[in-house]
């Protein structure tokens, strides 16, 4: 973060200087919304979750070091005091990237944007400075704490954008007015709040590439139908990627190793290079096309960005995380979240890798999936066992069942259990596994299947 004074702040935001002795003080370190976060030097935000009020940390954060809190109400200890923190914060974000003016790259989709936003920012790390968005922190708070991690430094911003309802993309791209907009996909994550279909989850993901400015640049997905359908959204010049021969960004040649990782020709307007991805799944290579898209756009050639695509490696835990025991079981935390997307490519990918080995899977269920959740869920039990799972665990009650019923009235010979809970599905997991197993561990969040995942792997 570029060093502000309270009292620019003050103006930026709106905000009454409470108990502040000196106005001039500077805030010189990154913000945070969690007071076990504050460094010394950075400004503590102080929210009100439904469980936890930000304001009864802020004496503990000043303890820290934070320079003072931007909070709601007087705390006791220095504070901003605005009407909104919220919106106080994208505010202070606005205001500091008009100072440094950086390349700011957002990102979007339905699924895959936080593997994407990590191999697109260890290519571009290898050319500039670069600040990227940590871990999954994509809403109205964690995208403008990614933004006061830049500094003066920064070439590149790259922004994961999340959107839970329409409108959303339209406030981060207020706060981060984006000059490359890379829409990955559209799928069912997060359809029961945006409408009743993919078409209304394109409405709201198209909010990005409406964003962009003339002499912007938007990377459309040409294989996904709802994404190419956004090129008369945007007044910037679009750049295509995908399987497709006529994308300009493109893979030829795909195919898997031993281990499950994707091999493939990156084509692109510069050249051709060979990309070996240090991550498994073939699903991974459309992730990889997005950010070589970037790349590209940026000026980066063929063998720079394949350079950077095959020396890339996993950064955000619980998404098809490998760990190997011992005793040789295999185990792959893919627990972070969970939609139908992302469900059947790491079913997909867990089977690759697994190859003669025994597969089995945990699974728990996928949220906001409205009317069609318990469908939704039938068809991930029917595609693990036509795709040869030898054992599935259904844990909790619910749609989780569905996923269960479906597997068995499947009748490829697969061995189904149902499980109340994650200690449950510890306990049966842990009697079942054989040397040489992989385990494959997947469900939303709001199930803790991470927990599980853990403990499986001895964490």
């Amino acid at each position: 973060m570029i060093p502000m004074t309270l009292e620019e702040i003050a103006r930026a935001v709106d905000a009454r200087l409470h108990d502040v002795p000196d106005p001039r003080a500077e805030v010189t370190a990154p913000s945070a919304v969690d007071s076990r976060e504050v460094v010394p030097g950075g400004l503590f935000v102080a929210t009100a979750g439904a469980n936890v009020d930000g304001h009864d940390y802020a004496a503990s954060a000043v303890e820290k070091g934070a320079v003072a809190v931007l909070a709601a109400r007087p705390v006791g200890v220095p504070a901003l005091v605005v009407e909104d923190v919220q919106s106080a914060l994208g505010r202070l974000a606005a205001h500091m990237l008009r100072r440094i003016d950086p390349t700011v790259i957002g990102l979007t989709g339905s699924v895959g944007k936080t593997t994407t936003k990590d191999l697109l920012a260890q290519i571009l790390e290898r050319h500039a400075p670069t600040i990227a968005t940590e871990r999954s922190f994509n809403n109205e708070l964690g995208l403008p704490l990614t933004v006061l991690r830049a500094d003066a430094a920064t070439r590149y911003l790259v922004l994961e954008m999340g959107a839970a309802r329409k409108g959303d993309l339209t406030y981060l791209t207020g706060i981060a007015p984006p000059r490359l907009g890379l829409v990955l996909n559209v799928g069912t994550a997060h359809v029961e709040r945006m409408g009743t279909g993919p078409a209304d989850v394109a409405v709201a993901k198209g909010e990005l590439v409406e964003a962009l400015p003339a002499d912007g640049v938007a990377l459309l997905n040409a294989d996904d139908p709802y994404v190419s359908g956004m090129a008369g959204r945007t007044k910037a010049r679009i750049l295509w990627y995908g399987r497709s021969a006529e994308a300009e960004v493109r893979a030829e040649d795909v195919r898997l190793d031993d281990a499950a990782r994707a091999v493939f020709e990156l084509v692109t307007p510069s050249g051709r290079a060979r990309v070996r991805l240090g991550l498994i799944g073939e699903h991974l290579v459309a992730n990889a096309l997005g950010a070589a898209a970037v790349a590209t756009a940026l000026g980066l050639g063929a063998a720079e960005i394949a350079e950077g695509l095959s020396a890339a490696r996993r950064r955000s835990a619980g998404r098809l995380e490998i760990v190997e025991r011992p005793d040789d079981v295999t185990v792959v935390n893919d627990a972070y979240n969970a939609n139908p997307d992302s469900m059947r490519a790491g079913l997909r990918a867990v089977k690759a890798l697994a190859g003669a080995r025994r597969a089995v899977a945990v699974l728990g269920g996928m949220g906001q999936q409205a009317e069609a959740s318990r469908d939704r869920h039938a068809e991930i039990g029917r595609l693990a066992a036509d795709l040869g799972f030898d054992v599935l665990i259904a844990v909790g009650p619910g749609d989780p069942v569905a996923i269960a019923e479906a597997a068995r009235a499947a009748g490829r010979g697969v061995a189904v259990h149902t499980v109340e809970d994650v200690d449950a599905a510890v306990k049966l997991a842990t009697a079942l596994l054989e040397p040489g197993d992989v385990v494959f561990v997947k469900a939303s969040s709001e199930y803790g299947l991470g927990a599980c995942a853990r403990a499986l792997a001895g964490s």
